[in-house]
């Protein structure tokens, strides 16, 4: 099976999906992830259907099936934080919807902070808050992120993350996105990550794993920092990414890179290749900004 490897595009009020796909094959991509709007406010422009069915046929065109594709919510969305709690669910609402609308069946969301009032409420308030959003009907899989810890945030481990997937009712609307720098600088060796994956199938459960985020990180195991790197460039490392990246229990699982633009340029198309060739390209850096 080929691999599904993508990055995180952007998708503009002009382009739209279209803007999308065109620049993940132009990263010699298969899938892709984007957000909606821009991701630290709440404004977001009317979908134009004729854009995303041309989108559509050029996904058909280039192999790029739907299912792998994934929207990521915006970072303001805090269903942890009872503060705003209505105006959260709603928003997730009518991201879902907007989600909906595009054919996409996979939104990658951040758990939430619970801000001090306490990991067991912040948990509930993110269980309450999934289960008003999430209708039996809901076309789309809520991933939750597993997160580096920085402050209050909830979902830095398996444990975390189970509690609030055995509360939310509708068990085949959500699932769960690794993100390997999180997963390091929230205490988890990646160099022995069969082990993680036997814990993560032993308390949730793999069915439940739909997307990946592969990062390298600029910050050493449990730091508790989210900082991400250009692959092979932080303190994972190009073998072990690789070894992640290829693991036979995830071959049909995407993986999705968010490393850091180097001077304002797209890492993206020579990271892949970078993947796909499986050799670490110690010029990459150069190489991006030819």
């Amino acid at each position: 099976m080929e691999l599904i490897i993508g990055s995180h595009v952007s998708y503009t009020k002009e382009e739209q999906l279209v803007g999308s796909v065109l620049e993940s094959l132009g990263y010699g991509s298969n899938t892709f992830m984007f957000y909606t709007g821009a991701p630290q406010n709440t404004l977001r422009f009317p979908i134009n259907e004729n854009k995303t069915k041309e989108a559509l046929d050029i996904m058909k065109k280039n192999n790029i099936d739907i299912k792998n594709v994934v929207v990521h919510a915006p970072y303001i969305i805090n269903l942890a934080n009872i503060n705003n709690f209505d105006f959260n669910v709603k928003f997730l609402k009518e991201e879902i919807s907007r989600v909906e609308n595009l054919g996409v069946q996979k939104i990658v969301l951040h758990p939430g902070s619970h801000v001090g009032i306490g990991i067991d409420n912040g948990l509930k308030n993110i269980i309450d808050a999934l289960n008003m959003a999430l209708k039996e009907n809901s076309k789309v899989i809520i991933c939750l992120e597993t997160m580096a810890g920085k402050g209050t945030e909830l979902g830095k481990n398996f444990d975390e993350l189970k509690v609030i997937i055995d509360g939310v009712k509708y068990k085949d609307k959500i699932g769960v996105c690794m993100d390997t720098c999180h997963l390091n600088d929230a205490g988890y060796d990646l160099k022995k990550f069969d082990k993680i994956l036997d814990e993560f199938d032993r308390k949730i459960g793999l069915k439940y794993l739909k997307v990946i985020h592969i990062n390298d990180s600029k910050n050493i195991i449990n730091s508790h920092k989210d900082r991400h790197e250009n692959i092979g460039y932080g303190y994972i490392g190009f073998d072990t990414l690789i070894k992640i990246i290829y693991h036979e229990k995830l071959k049909e699982i995407p993986k999705i890179l968010e490393t850091p633009y180097v001077e304002k340029c797209a890492p993206y198309k020579e990271e892949i290749e970078m993947i796909k060739n499986k050799k670490f390209n110690e010029h990459l850096i150069e190489d991006i900004l030819k």
